[in-house]
């Protein structure tokens, strides 16, 4: 179990049931209900739509087992950090590491913040993105802070100040806006499956003629960035009690329920508008709501994006500030990190620093460019992950696994598969951005050089 200076450990306080809301709350964010246009925008007939979702999943699915036998592996917290590490080298979990608090984890939360601001500002204006709090010419430009910009990082620290006063606070938070969450998209499913259908019955139409497979590609790539995210639970694993029961248990189910989902409110959607219309929906969500119940519900599940949203920032805050935890008790980040609080027995420096930052990429704007960047390094990252159950059954054949990767070899070489395809498209229509990113992912060399040699500078020092 990871240990803080003076021997203070983190507590294995999540069951079964909180690992299960970690997983939902990652996978079900703002995708479902605004990003999701491009799945019927590719592919604009329900029998090719539904069957992508459920494939989608599936592959999903893939990507659990592959992470469900590497954490139970290594239940302790970090995540990524932990496998990359134990199957390549310290380097490379230092490189995941680096990139995620850099960018991967943190622009997430920066991101994700700002556009809970957003939709806050339909209440109090001064928080939308049409505000401007600050501006202050400088260079020949204009730096401004927009009303959503520090709103995100006031709900970033809000949201820290509650995981660092304890594992339960955090949980608690996160496990409550996650039944809101649950209970909003059932809603939306039964009266949306009650009510009169507002758009002509798709699935008499015929398919398209000549559908290329290139189309289903793209609508495939849509349909698995909504299902991005079932990995989270493993940085948390540290605090799971017993981490080979709950932790698998706990992201299937999370899993599993989310298909479930996202293939109900699917068919509700093509209730309500025919698929072209719905993949030039900006917000596909909110004109199925509106077009189904009228105005009041395309408002009401705005507002279920709202909590949709802050759930899914709850859980990404909760779980990312414990990849940073490891990386400085290795001695391979900042050496304050590397603490644990001797009462409420967070990493609370890690969660401070994680916010700090997060809300920097916030108020900058810049958290939308560099996130585009790692898009190629992040999937690297979870191919690595996919062949290091490979490399650690051939290198450490004797280590407990008491979870074993269903389906091995075919469901982490699925999972790696998926995860490549997504490396080469991206490679192929970003390559500027891609080699971008690997240009971040490059930065963390001369890190790694110099916190690999202040640590054995360090020991040196205390032997003498």
């Amino acid at each position: 179990m990871n240990a803080g200076e003076g021997g203070t450990t983190l507590v294995r306080g999540l069951g079964t049931l909180d690992v299960a809301f970690i997983t939902f709350n990652c996978l079900v964010g703002s995708a479902i209900f605004i990003a999701a246009g491009i799945v019927p925008r590719a592919v604009p007939h329900p029998w090719l739509m539904l069957p992508l979702w459920i494939a989608g999943g599936l592959l999903c699915l893939a990507g659990v087992a592959t992470y469900c036998e590497l954490g139970t592996m290594f239940p302790e917290a970090g995540g990524q950090y932990q496998y990359l590490k134990e199957a390549y080298g310290p380097l490379w979990g230092f490189l995941y590491g680096w990139t995620a608090f850099l960018v991967i984890q943190s622009g997430v939360i920066a991101y994700i913040s700002v556009a809970g601001a957003d939709g806050l500002g339909t209440i109090w204006p001064a928080l939308s993105s049409s505000h401007t709090l600050v501006a202050v010419p400088f260079g020949g430009a204009t730096w401004s802070i927009q009303g959503s910009q520090a709103g995100g990082a006031a709900l970033i620290a809000t949201i820290t100040f509650i995981n660092y006063f304890g594992l339960r606070a955090g949980a608690g938070l996160q496990n409550a806006i996650g039944a809101v969450k649950i209970g909003s998209l059932l809603a939306f499913i039964g009266f949306g499956l009650a009510a009169a259908p507002a758009a002509p019955d798709p699935w008499r139409q015929p398919l398209p003629p000549g559908l290329p497979w290139s189309a289903l590609a793209v609508g495939m790539i849509g349909v698995l960035w909504c299902y991005d995210g079932f990995y989270q639970a493993g940085f948390a694993a540290g605090e799971i009690r017993d981490p080979s029961r709950n932790l698998p248990r706990g992201m299937i189910l999370g899993v599993v329920a989310t298909i479930l989902l996202y293939a109900l409110v699917n068919v509700v959607y093509l209730r309500a508008l025919p698929p072209r219309a719905l993949g030039d929906a900006p917000r596909l969500g909110e004109a199925a709501a509106t077009a189904l119940f009228g105005g009041l519900g395309g408002r009401l599940m705005s507002a279920a994006v709202l909590v949709s949203i802050l759930g899914c920032l709850a859980t990404c805050i909760l779980t990312a500030a414990r990849i940073y935890l490891p990386m400085a008790q290795d001695g391979l980040f900042f050496r304050s990190l590397a603490r644990i609080h001797p009462v409420h027995r967070t990493p609370g420096p890690a969660l401070v620093a994680q916010a700090l930052w997060a809300s920097v990429l916030a108020c900058s704007g810049s958290y939308e460019q560099l996130g585009t960047y790692t898009i190629f390094a992040t999937f690297l990252f979870h191919a690595g992950n996919g062949l290091a159950v490979f490399v650690l059954r051939y290198t450490q054949p004797g280590r407990a696994r008491p979870y074993r990767a269903w389906g091995y070899p075919l469901t982490p070489a699925l999972f790696i598969l998926m995860s490549l395809a997504f490396v080469v498209s991206t490679l192929l229509q970003r390559p500027r951005e891609s080699l971008l990113g690997l240009g971040l992912v490059a930065l963390g060399l001369p890190a790694y050089a110099w916190w690999r040699r202040d640590g054995a500078w360090r020991k040196e020092r205390c032997s003498t």
